[in-house]
């Protein structure tokens, strides 16, 4: 979309390593309008996504507690995908309509989650909870290994504006699918077994709130809660910084722009993928079959999923010049941040099973943060585009993981908690 003479006076390439890229070749099809938009501006319109995707968050965890995620996550995927659909016509409008656009999709898009916990929270029985929610969360991960290669095919044959036509058309064919065959209960499901459905609603019996307000006060005050939240943005802090940041460091200082191959941006998150099926699998046979507690799975996955990606973000900030190992090291640090799937991700379900979309409403928003602060910071430490300034991005990057880990092993919790179940004192298990 962008014209590359605009982006050239905005680069500030290091000379510390030798060029690596192969020629860039002429594309194919060169029909789709270019922008000249310089490096601020880009960094806007990629970033207005999150200023709407944050303010939905706990709007959203509320209403699906309420009133079912069928509908509204089905509508806000609707409503993204419509909008992709006009992101061509946005961009001739101007740079003002289309981060106006960006920031709607993120108002669509920030339901998604904290919806889907909450429908998990009436059909996940309590030991298949990491099993089902990393199946079902692993399509993110999935969906990016499918969209980065062929979006560059669609660009290299067609041009730019498809992509976005594609992606629209393909998210109102799921919202059809969606309203025709998901139901938000067990209950209301119309071709569920009997036994399936006797077994799901037996194994939630004694997990889920009567209370018809939810429980504000106790809930904020919850150490749990706050574990969660501290992970949970430690984690996309690093999350974002290998998103968004580790392409720019192997482009401006190892001087090799992964994004030239798209199955090699596909690759860490493939590894990621493959991660969160196993783990999800391993982590329900660990508390079913060898009496694990759920406490115990969380916290260890979790340090595994966190700590795991925070060495080998270090080490990518130490190798030098070496672009293999640094493909390697973004690869295995995306992969081992996929145990996370079943470790603090789904904690929300554990400690407050009929409130878990709030819950994530809640640690969503703070996670949502360091996709909006964490490129300006990075950009800030780098004034040079050195060696050393990347590796105080990593290390700092490395930290925070660190924190959150830490964190999480000493205040959290694995079970449903006072609060939480019904009259703010019914069993916990």
């Amino acid at each position: 979309m962008v014209d590359s003479n605009t982006t050239t006076a905005d680069n500030r390439t290091a000379n510390e390593c030798a060029e690596h890229s192969t020629p860039i070749k002429v594309l194919h099809n060169q029909t789709g309008k270019k922008y000249r938009w310089d490096a601020e501006t880009q960094g806007w319109i990629l970033g207005s996504f999150f200023y709407g995707y944050i303010i939905t968050q706990i709007p959203a965890g509320y209403v699906a507690s309420r009133s079912g995620g069928k509908l509204l996550l089905g509508f806000g995927v609707l409503g993204t995908s419509v909008f992709t659909l006009f992101t061509p016509l946005a961009a001739d409008f101007g740079v003002g309509a289309l981060i106006a656009l960006r920031a709607l999709e993120g108002l669509g898009e920030g339901v998604t989650f904290p919806a889907m916990h909450a429908m998990w929270s009436s059909w996940a029985p309590p030991l298949e909870r990491s099993k089902l929610l990393s199946i079902s969360y692993a399509g993110a991960q999935l969906g990016t290994v499918v969209s980065l290669p062929l979006s560059g095919i669609v660009c290299f044959y067609m041009n730019w504006t498809y992509v976005f036509y594609l992606f629209g058309i393909v998210g109102i064919i799921w919202f059809i699918l969606w309203i025709w065959l998901v139901s938000d209960t067990p209950e209301t499901h119309k071709t569920i077994s009997p036994y399936e459905k006797e077994y799901i609603l037996s194994s939630l019996r004694n997990q889920l709130s009567s209370q018809k307000s939810v429980p504000w006060v106790p809930m904020l005050k919850s150490l749990a809660l706050w574990a969660i939240v501290v992970a949970h943005f430690s984690y996309n802090w690093t999350f974002y910084t290998l998103l968004t940041l580790l392409p720019t460091y192997m482009k401006e200082v190892l001087r090799f722009n992964i994004q030239e191959n798209g199955f090699l941006s596909a690759v860490p998150y493939l590894g990621c993928w493959l991660c969160m099926i196993l783990s999800g699998q391993a982590a329900d046979n660990l508390r079913a079959k060898w009496n694990f507690s759920t406490l115990c799975v969380r916290r260890v996955f979790s340090l595994i999923g966190m700590i795991g990606p925070a060495v080998f973000l270090v080490a990518a900030g130490f190798i030098g010049c070496d672009y293999s190992l640094a493909v390697a090291f973004l690869t295995i640090s995306t992969t081992l941040g996929g145990f996370c799937s079943s470790g603090f991700s789904i904690n929300h379900l554990d400690i407050a099973p009929s409130y878990a979309g709030i819950l994530l409403g809640i640690t969503n928003t703070f996670a949502t943060i360091p996709g909006m602060i964490g490129p300006i910071i990075a950009r800030s430490l780098t004034p040079e585009n050195t060696v050393g300034e990347w590796q105080t991005v990593f290390c700092l990057a490395a930290a925070v993981n660190v924190f959150g880990a830490i964190t999480f092993t000493l205040f959290s919790k694995g079970e449903a908690q006072n609060w939480a179940v019904r009259d703010h004192g019914g069993p916990r298990n």
